[in-house]
This record gives C-alpha cells, sequence and structure tokens, in this order.
C-alpha cells in the first residue's frame, strides 16, 4: 500500500507579496499583483507591464557573497525553501538518514537573467571576462541543487523542466518518491525569473501576451470575452512533503493531505493546446482515480487559466469532458492568474499553495477582471469576488508549452 503524503510547511514568492498571510489576504480582495516593470527600460517594447517581485530583497535571505553566485531564480527557490522549512518546523540535522530527504525543484527557463547578462560580457568585454559561475548559475537544476547543498540533503534531488508544467510536474514526482519509500521528506515546487528583456521581447513576439497597455492590472482576464494573451510574471511556490507517520511523530504542522497526481501529453503542437482538451482531460482524470475520488467529490478546480484565447476555452472543454453535469452544478473554477499573472514553470508550485489555503479558509479566491465571460467559457468561474465554501478536496491544473500536462488533487488531513 502506498504511504500517505502530507503537506508540512510552504511558502510563496510572488508581485502580490511574499508573506503568506498577506499574500493570501491580497489574492482574496481581488488585488493585482500586475504593473509597469521596473527593473529595466522597456520603453521600446511592445509590452512594459508584468508580474514582477518588487519587494525581494536578497540580502533578507542570504549573506556576503551568497547571492551573487545564484541567479534571480535560484535566490527565489532557495529563499521560499527556506520560509517553508521553518513553518514546517523540520530540524534536518536531527533527521537520522539524510538521504531519506531530498529536492525536487522546477523551472521552465532556468537562469535567463545570468544568460543574458554573460552574453553581453562576452560580446562587449571579450570571453575572458565572462564568469566562471556562469554555468552553475544559469542551470535549470541550479535552483534544487543549492537547496540541497544548503541543508545537506542527500535523497532524491533533481529538477523538472517541463515549461509552465514544471513546478506541478516537481511536486507530482517528489509526492510519487515518498510514496514509494524511497524518502520520507522532500522539498518540492517551481522557481521562475523571466521578466528579463529576452524574455519579455521573445514571449511577446511569439504574440503570446496581453498589450492591454493602458491598464496592465487589468490584462490578466482568464475566461473573459475580451482577454489577448497572458501576462508574464516571475517568483517561486515551494512546499515541503512529508510522509504521514514522520510529520505525527515529530509534532509537524499538517496542512493538508496529498491525493493524486496525473500526467499526460497533448502530443499535437508545441505551444497550441488541444482545441477540446483531450490531453488535459486524460491528466485531470488520472489524478482523480489515483486519489480514488469520483468527480464529483471535488469542489474546486484551480485552473491553469492563463487568459490567452486558445488556452481557457480549451480548459473549459477539458473540465466540462471530467466533471460532466458536476462541471456545471456544484463545481468552482478559478484563475488566480488573473491576479499574478503567469510565472510559467512556478505556477504550478504557488497555485498548490492557493489550493490548500482555499480549503484551509473554506474560501475560493476569484477570476478578476471577468467582466464579459466569454459563452464559450461557460462554467462558474467564481467571478470578481471571492467565496465561501464548504471544501475539501481542489484540484490543480498545469498545461506548459510542449503540450505537458500535470495535475495536483489536495485533499483535508482526515
Amino acid at each position: 500500500m502506498a504511504r500517505r503524503v502530507v503537506v508540512t510547511g510552504m511558502s510563496v514568492v510572488t508581485a502580490l507579496g511574499s508573506n503568506l498571510p498577506e499574500f493570501w489576504e491580497r489574492l482574496c480582495a481581488g488585488k493585482s499583483g500586475v504593473s509597469r516593470l521596473e527593473r529595466f527600460d522597456c520603453s521600446d517594447f511592445k509590452v512594459n507591464f508584468g508580474g514582477e517581485v518588487k519587494d525581494f530583497k536578497p540580502e533578507e535571505h542570504f549573506e556576503g557573497k551568497e547571492a551573487r553566485r545564484l541567479d534571480r531564480f535560484s535566490q527565489f527557490a532557495l529563499a521560499s525553501a527556506q520560509k517553508a522549512v521553518k513553518q514546517s518546523g523540520i530540524d534536518f540535522s536531527k533527521e537520522s538518514d539524510p538521504y531519506r530527504c531530498g529536492v525536487i525543484v522546477g523551472s521552465g527557463i532556468g537562469g535567463l537573467n545570468e544568460i543574458e547578462e554573460q552574453h553581453s560580457k562576452l560580446f562587449d568585454r571579450g570571453p575572458s571576462r565572462v564568469s566562471p559561475l556562469m554555468i552553475p548559475k544559469l542551470m535549470v537544476n541550479a535552483a534544487s541543487g543549492n537547496i540541497s547543498v544548503f541543508w545537506g540533503l542527500k535523497g532524491p534531488s533533481s529538477a523538472v523542466a517541463t515549461a509552465c508544467a514544471s513546478a506541478s510536474n516537481a511536486i507530482g514526482d517528489a509526492f510519487r518518491v515518498i510514496q514509494h519509500d524511497v524518502a520520507d521528506v522532500m522539498i518540492a515546487g517551481g522557481s521562475e525569473a523571466a521578466i528579463t528583456p529576452m524574455g519579455l521581447s521573445g514571449f511577446a513576439r511569439m504574440g503570446a501576451l496581453s498589450t492591454r497597455m493602458d491598464a496592465p492590472e487589468a490584462a490578466s482576464r482568464p475566461f473573459d470575452r475580451d482577454r489577448d494573451g497572458f501576462v508574464l510574471s516571475e517568483g517561486a511556490g515551494v512546499v515541503v512533503l512529508e510522509e504521514y507517520e514522520h510529520a505525527k511523530s515529530r509534532g509537524a504542522p499538517i496542512f493538508a493531505e496529498m491525493l493524486g497526481y496525473g500526467v499526460s501529453s497533448d502530443g499535437s503542437h508545441m505551444t497550441a493546446p488541444d482545441p477540446e482538451g483531450t490531453g488535459a482531460a486524460r491528466a485531470m482524470m488520472s489524478s482523480l482515480k489515483d486519489a480514488g475520488l469520483n468527480f464529483d467529490q471535488v469542489g474546486y478546480v484551480n485552473a491553469h487559466g492563463t487568459s490567452t484565447p486558445l488556452g481557457d476555452k480549451a480548459e473549459t472543454n477539458a473540465i466540462k469532458r471530467v466533471f460532466g453535469a458536476h462541471a456545471k452544478n456544484g463545481l468552482c473554477v478559478s484563475s488566480t492568474k488573473s491576479q499574478l499573472g503567469h510565472l510559467l514553470g512556478a505556477s504550478g508550485g504557488v497555485e498548490f499553495v492557493i489550493s490548500i489555503l482555499s480549503m484551509m479558509h473554506q474560501l475560493i479566491p476569484p477570476t478578476i477582471n471577468l467582466d464579459n465571460q466569454d459563452p464559450e467559457c461557460d462554467l462558474d468561474f467564481v467571478p470578481n469576488q471571492a467565496r465561501q465554501v464548504a471544501l475539501d478536496r481542489v484540484l490543480s491544473n498545469s498545461f506548459g508549452f510542449g503540450g505537458h500536462n500535470a495535475c495536483l488533487v489536495v485533499g483535508k488531513i482526515a
């Protein structure tokens, strides 16, 4: 029999805040973290706004030269991991076997800041000026590697790069590691810091981003008739997963139980979803089967809901395919990307935390900016105002470029 897995720590770094209670309060109040970008001059760019983390101070988390050895995405990941571990109360130095503690943290892009900085040095000042730290800073596995080094964890350590499904895949894979008795404790989630000149211009040039320049805070509008693309954001979402009896034995806080994990691939296009949502539906059904749940036992779906014309319709179709009549009679769906923007490979980590907080507070965050609901997106998307709901189980969706689909089911601890 598979071992039970619970969540004992969680943390986020987002444009809406990084203090968990304040973040949750702002999210449920319908606040937006999207604003004009300040990290670099983007006055000539097609898009000049995003979900930028403006209150992150590396010196509050790292000493001396430590911050300079980490790309921004690794800084987010390690800082978030530190807070999640602190909340969990675990002292890794007291764990009897460091090989039973590990890390799986994903990122869609990795150290893009470092790539751009060193590229400029190479062409402006020559190859001798390229930093010897470039490679260990830009690697997608730098986040998980630095986390494992920080605590001396010797168990399974890896990185997942499945675009916008990365964090959900990382959490799901960590769930399996504990279920199958390979480890007792896993730090898992995702981190991203792709708000750079290259990142912003690249996504804008492919036509993926909203160009609502007159009102950035209203640009991310999932399931709305007037949506025109997603909003690029950055940040991290990290959790501590733990085997249930291990957590109980040390008196750990237990916030939720992880119940199911489902994956699939669209296998049809690198950037466009299957219009009928068949791949996404398969991942959702697999996660419910893994959790041992019927479709009507889920009260809330935290949607991938990126605010793209094709993606939102495909996800709506997928949800209806999976939940049948329950999709329109009792199921709540909302997209918190309406407030946070799209954190790419970190989005699933943040949204997994949101799913847990929803159960803890029996409150579903709204889909803001849903002023004119698309008739082809015809579900209850909790428009513009948080809703108090009796909630025991939540499904969280993450779908990424390349056709990657990952779904997580989390429930109240029984």
